[in-house]
């Protein structure tokens, strides 16, 4: 239930119908806004709303455009033609086709996703036909652009091929009585023939007229042109009239015949007029809703305004316009507090915060979404009570507080608790003391009914009977008193001061006038007013200390989280820190291994010389002191101890081998080489015996090869040994192949070496090239990166070095170019 009758006028509600309709692109659409209606239906609201919500999805977030187009409301033509034969003409027909095609791209676009992103829209499909013969059948007989086709029946083909041939011949006539009238003089040169009536003729001067038989058909406004039909064409100009009208007979029939096979599908098509009405005027309430940021809030099935950052629509566009700011309301009605008393000074915004409430309201429960924010939640209310503006009639005999009266009689009778009341000035338009009496007992009826209601006022004993009475609560617009300007905020809890001192200043009544009516109302009530002022000005200065605190504190959760975060990254960086120092240390012990390793193979290989030993010991304490030089970075205390540790202990097995190689050494020099004794060179591995011993000379035979060796260079071999080191050897030959094997299957193709030090880099691509010529590779890659070059050139003039290698150069620059360089093998 609304009241007063013209509701909407008042809360100017026909303005948003305008605008609604000035979005739409059909008069099917703005159809459907005039058919916009309150309604108390929570199930029908909410549609709606899902309805509109959807559409605005479709229109801001969809990455396909919703298919918008060829809207034509073809409904009236099908009413003409109902009747038996009547027939719809080619546009008509055409706007048809276009209807329907822009109802299949719809229907289309709803059903095109299997997982139905828009349940509300995909609602109104059903009994929605997209008739897809009777497109066929149009696209059948019109061109693109409407008109009816030579081939849309065989006759009309015959009738169409003949007329083209007719006017060719009275053409090719024509030209050539033209030609020759301008041969002779009749007709100027520049003259073409034209038509007149449907018939082609030949503009010639009145003078001539005579001269060429014909007939006359027509003479120019100015009489110095006549227009003749010559003689010699009029036949054929006939039958070209005889095969127009057999033409429009066949039309007329072809539009008959389609109209009738058309006439059993009127009522389906007027279905599918509804649905594209019905979009249209979604698709207006959606870009609304995008031009006034609205939103679907939260809505329950109960009686409640929770309203946050709420705007007057129409005030917001036109602020908009003036580019200005528009003050959003916060406004709470709910079972505790039904009644909102809003007092403050004049033009503070009580007014507009009033036809805010209700026109958002009367939006919402027509379907439309509204502009507050998404925190905010909506009810239901099955009656909205207005009383706004001056009633007052002449013819009616009714003054403004009658017309007040008349309004306060009904809301009391008929107000219940789903009921909202929105009053503007209560109890004003008579005598102040009584009539702020009557406003107060009407409150009181008001809040027994257990309605809801939104009412300004500036009378004192309204204010105190809010403050006292539960249901009922204050609620002030906030007024600058510092520079004598409102605020247009809405501040619930305390009642509002009128501020007419205030006021009188700023227009500048006389002070002594101001002291005058001051001491008139007396200092109680001016203290009244006074302390009013003092709570509002002390809840803004406690309000700002609140919402100061609520950023200090937004601020230092966030200082707190991005200190946790900077910490959990000191923390990772620790560890990986930690894990590389533990990753250095195992390369050094193993770098460590592989150099004693490697010194007790070339010691043995060298049979234990004395330089050579020497000269080996001194490589190994080279890189023992290396190893405790380097400083950049340091393994863990832990690690380098034990690395020392296991340095010093291969140390020690190294100087035992080594002196037992000595002492092996010194027992071979004792033994006496002879005839028949096995030997061999001294430093090589290869053994023989001697065959014949002359003076200090000795014939050896090694293998099938003799050779005649100085006795000082040769060096004698027990069975014994000779039995240990070719088994040794057949060992050695077996594990070196079994590891060659392993390291083929094995080895990648590709290293990495990206933030290693140059030293670590060295290393290890020297084992990497090695061990790719033992496996028989040609071609690998090291990955080193462009960096500063150093790296890169390092490891380039440490292959310059290399036997084995044959090229190296750049990756091609799609696969990393200067970061990686090809090393092409022998």
């Amino acid at each position: 239930m609304l009241y007063p009758a013209h509701f909407e006028q008042k809360i100017d509600f026909t303005s948003i119908r305008h605008l609604l309709k000035d979005k739409c692109i059909s008069t099917l659409g703005t159809e459907k806004v005039d058919e916009i209606q309150f309604s108390a239906d929570y199930e029908l609201i909410d549609r709606l709303l899902c309805e509109t919500d959807e559409m605005l999805r479709v229109l801001t977030t969809d990455g396909e455009e919703l298919p918008i187009g060829d809207f034509f409301d073809i409904r009236s033509a099908l009413l003409r033609v109902r009747i038996e034969g009547l027939f719809l003409d080619e546009l008509e027909i055409f706007g048809l086709w276009r209807a329907l095609e822009a109802v299949r791209k719809l229907v289309s676009f709803l059903t095109k996703k299997e997982e139905n992103p828009y349940p509300y829209l995909s609602k109104l499909l059903p009994g929605t036909e997209t008739f897809p013969q009777i497109i066929r059948k149009i696209e059948s007989l019109l061109t693109k652009f409407g008109k009816l086709k030579d081939n849309a029946s065989p006759e009309l083909a015959r009738i169409r091929k003949d007329i083209h041939q007719v006017e060719n011949s009275v053409s090719r006539t024509l030209s050539a009585i033209l030609r020759q009238a301008q041969a002779d003089g009749y007709v100027e040169k520049d003259v073409a023939p034209t038509m007149r009536d449907g018939r082609l003729v030949i503009p010639v001067s009145p003078a001539f007229k005579r001269k060429i038989s014909g007939i006359v058909h027509d003479e120019s406004a100015t009489g110095k042109t006549v227009f003749i039909e010559p003689q010699q064409v009029v036949e054929a100009n006939n039958r070209i009239r005889e095969l127009e009208a057999e033409e429009r007979r066949e039309v007329i029939r072809i539009l008959v015949e389609f109209t009738t096979y058309l006439r059993p599908y009127f009522e389906e098509i007027n279905a599918s007029q509804d649905f594209l009405g019905t979009i249209d005027f979604l698709r207006s309430k959606a870009l609304f809703a995008i031009e006034i940021n609205a939103i679907k809030p939260r809505t329950d099935n109960e009686c409640q305004l929770e309203w946050s950052k709420a705007v007057h629509p129409l005030l917001f566009l036109s602020l908009r316009r003036q580019k200005k700011e528009i003050v959003p309301l916060d406004i709470i009605l709910n079972e505790k507090q039904r009644i909102l008393l809003i007092s403050g000074p004049n033009a503070g915004g009580k007014s507009v915060c009033l036809k805010t409430v209700v026109l958002l309201q009367y939006m919402l429960q027509c379907g439309l979404l509204i502009p507050i924010h998404d925190s905010s939640r909506a009810g239901i209310f099955e009656r909205l009570f207005i009383d706004i503006g001056d009633e007052q009639s002449i013819e009616n005999d009714l003054s403004t507080y009658s017309s007040h009266l008349l309004n306060m009689k009904f809301f009391v009778k008929n107000s219940n608790p789903k009921t909202l009341l929105l009053i503007d000035e209560f109890g004003t338009g008579t005598e102040p003391m009584i009539g702020g009496a009557m406003a107060e007992a009407t409150l009181e009826r008001f809040n027994r009914s257990e309605a809801f209601g939104v009412i300004t006022t500036h009378y004192t004993n309204l204010k105190l009977y809010a403050d006292a009475t539960e249901g009922v609560v204050n609620g002030a617009m906030l007024y600058d008193r510092q520079h004598l300007q409102p605020l247009f905020q809405l501040s619930i809890g305390n009642p509002g001061s009128s501020f007419a001192i205030e006021i009188a200043r700023k227009i500048g009544l006389p002070e002594d006038l101001i002291a005058d009516a001051a001491a008139k109302v007396g200092s109680e009530r001016m203290d009244y007013d006074k302390h009013l002022q003092d709570i509002v000005r002390d809840k803004r200065y406690w309000e700002n200390k609140r919402r100061e605190i609520r950023q200090k504190e937004k601020k230092l959760e966030e200082t707190l989280a991005k200190y946790e975060a900077e910490m959990g990254s000191i923390d990772k960086l620790r560890k990986d820190i930690t894990q590389k120092a533990k990753t250095e240390a195992q390369t050094l012990l193993s770098n460590t291994n592989a150099k004693i390793e490697n010194t007790i193979r070339v010691i043995k290989e060298a049979q234990a010389e004395k330089e050579k030993t020497k000269e080996i010991r001194k490589e190994l304490e080279d890189f023992k002191q290396e190893l405790t030089t380097e400083s950049n970075p340091k393994p863990p205390k832990e690690e380098l101890k034990n690395s020392q540790n296991r340095l010093q202990l291969k140390n020690i097995n190294v100087n035992k081998k080594l002196e037992s190689q000595n002492t092996k050494r010194e027992n071979l020099d004792i033994e006496t080489i002879k005839q028949g004794s096995t030997v061999r060179l001294k430093g090589q591995t290869a053994t023989g015996k001697i065959i014949e011993i002359q003076d200090n000379n000795a014939i050896v035979a090694f293998g099938q090869m003799k050779s005649t060796v100085k006795i000082s260079n040769l060096e004698a071999i027990s069975n014994t040994q000779l039995k240990k080191e070719k088994h040794k050897y057949d060992n050695l030959g077996q594990n070196t192949n079994d590891e060659v094997r392993q390291r083929k299957l094995t080895f990648k193709s590709e290293i990495d070496v990206r933030g290693m030090r140059v030293d670590e880099a060295l290393q290890a691509v020297t084992y990497f090239i090695d061990d790719a010529i033992m496996v028989g590779m040609t071609s690998v890659r090291i990955l080193h990166g462009t960096g500063t070059g150093a790296l890169r050139q390092m490891i380039r003039q440490y292959l310059a070095t290399i036997n084995g290698v044959a090229t190296y150069r750049d990756e091609h620059v799609q696969f990393g170019g200067a970061g990686i360089t090809i090393i092409e093998l022998d």
